[in-house]
């Protein structure tokens, strides 16, 4: 008997066992659906990864996820991990900017201000002046799609993106905010450019939705012992619900099975190769980074593989320290965001023992601090050896902080190709890639290519891809995108 995919019925494989390809094996159970999960390496997780410092738990990917979306923290409740949701214990960040560690400005949309007060401090006189010109300014159409950059440059300035939306964006994506879709990485803020000529009156717009819909509690959550375990424990509530998951099995080949029977006796619509096994399977959702997905696509869907592989991402490196707490001492906050305009190597930093309340309670002896270094375009340092980015981190540190200690014990965790780039026309490529998929049955993609890099776009993403496998339209609006930023370093942006 032929089994009906649109009930969420039937064998699904997932291909992918980051948090997005986890978060689709989940909601697939949820539906009834049988599922198994490939993953081509030897862990879960993707860019979530728990790790330790000198005894104490950490993560060495994302640090943290959107609260003021649902997914994630839905998501955790759902795999048990309610009680262990905690929200940084400051929320002060700061900015070293002009030679100096300065506060990270309030009111202000991904760094752009709703008015010139908001950035005093950051910014020179000269460059105050500026945004005050937006309001004189004639309107600045921005069509389908514009570079964030080049954008708030003709209204504000070069300084508002040199010395705040660069080192923001950067933080999010390791991206040049010129190259950056505003409409894909800032979507509220292209929306109220279409409908206002001030910028800067948009950005108020924006402010007083928020404070009407008066929404409360932390922007951002973590996980005691790491976000790195999210996807863990996802991965344990999908075995626990007899859903099956393979680790070292690269997916070699995905081929349709034209007028296959599927159901009990193995036979399917989608024959998938990983390693020296084959499986049947009704329906194939694809959770694996870009350039992967186009080489398993390229078969049965090349035109989807085709614009799969023009995705260019950014590689970077997580560098994690650990020092005695009697011989250093910090200033108040989360950390600090570092523009590229001031020619610095590192991009940020997190005091991540002052960020988190459970990295300081496993042990009060160790201050556990991260900089992150390497953005698009960048590989002159992302070259050079584990000590060499701890030293410049260490001298980054200590100009913009004093600090000089030695540190007990460091890591450096390499993500090479690590964040998919979002430039102008991603969302219209996007819905070209989703529609080239769209013409094969029981077949979907998610993951951070598309939608958000961020752990609650992610799994929106995932849902998504399964509410199209099963008939089910809810998760297919444009909600998707919304609120799409969140950094893989999780820096003091945050």
């Amino acid at each position: 008997m032929h089994a009906d995919t649109r009930t969420g019925t039937g064998h699904v494989v997932v291909i992918g066992g980051g948090v997005a390809g986890l978060a689709a094996a989940h909601r697939l159970l949820d539906g009834g659906a049988r599922v198994t999960v490939l993953e081509a390496s030897d862990r879960l997780g993707g860019k979530l990864l728990p790790g330790e410092i000198a005894g104490v738990r950490i993560d060495l990917g994302a640090e943290s996820m959107l609260a003021r979306r649902p997914e994630a923290v839905a998501l955790a409740r759902e795999v048990g991990l309610a009680d262990r949701l905690q929200p940084p214990a400051t929320a002060g960040a700061s900015i070293w900017t002009r030679g100096a560690l300065r506060p990270m400005p309030k009111g202000h949309v991904m760094g752009v201000p709703g008015d010139a007060a908001a950035l005093s401090g950051v910014l020179a006189e000269e460059g105050l002046r500026r945004i005050e010109r937006d309001r004189d300014l004639p309107r600045t159409e921005v069509g389908d799609d514009v570079a964030v950059g080049e954008f708030v440059a003709a209204r504000l300035g070069r300084e508002v993106v040199d010395r705040l939306i660069e080192p923001l964006l950067g933080g999010v994506y390791a991206g040049d905010a010129y190259r950056i879709s505003m409409r894909s990485a800032v979507p509220q803020l292209f929306e109220a450019a279409r409908t206002h000529t001030s910028l800067t009156e948009a950005v108020r717009e924006i402010q007083a939705r928020a404070a009407k819909s008066q929404q409360t509690g932390p922007v951002f959550t973590g996980i005691e012992g790491g976000v790195g375990g999210l996807p863990l424990a996802v991965a344990e509530s999908v075995r626990a619900r007899g859903g099956e998951i393979v680790t070292g099995a690269p997916v070699t080949e995905l081929r349709r099975v034209e007028g296959g029977a599927a159901g009990a006796d193995g036979g399917g619509r989608w024959r998938v190769v990983a390693g020296g096994d084959v499986l049947h399977a009704d329906a194939v959702v694809v959770a694996v980074p870009a350039g992967a997905a186009a080489g398993l696509l390229g078969a049965e869907a090349p035109a989807a593989a085709a614009e799969l592989a023009t995705v260019e991402y950014a590689s970077m490196a997580l560098i994690t320290l650990a020092y005695r707490r009697d011989e250093i001492a910090l200033p108040e906050g989360s950390g600090f965001l570092v523009p590229p305009v001031d020619g610095r190597t590192i991009k940020a930093s997190t005091f991540a023992s002052q960020k988190w309340g459970w990295i300081a309670e496993e042990d009060p002896d160790i201050v556990v601090l991260r900089t992150s270094v390497g953005r698009y375009g960048e590989t002159e340092i992302l070259g050079r050896d584990d000590a060499g980015l701890v030293d410049v981190s260490r001298h980054d540190l200590r100009e913009a902080t004093g600090l000089d200690a030695e540190p007990v014990e460091t890591r450096v965790t390499r993500w090479t190709d690590g964040l998919p780039q979002y430039p102008v026309g991603h969302h219209a490529r996007v819905a070209r890639i989703r529609e080239h998929v769209g013409k094969l049955p029981g077949l979907a993609v998610c993951g951070a290519a598309y939608d958000g890099v961020g752990i609650p776009a992610c799994i929106a993403s995932a849902n998504a891809a399964v509410d199209k496998l099963t008939g089910d339209r809810a998760g297919l609006t444009d909600a998707l995108i919304t609120n799409p930023v969140q950094s893989l370093h999780g820096g003091a942006g945050e």
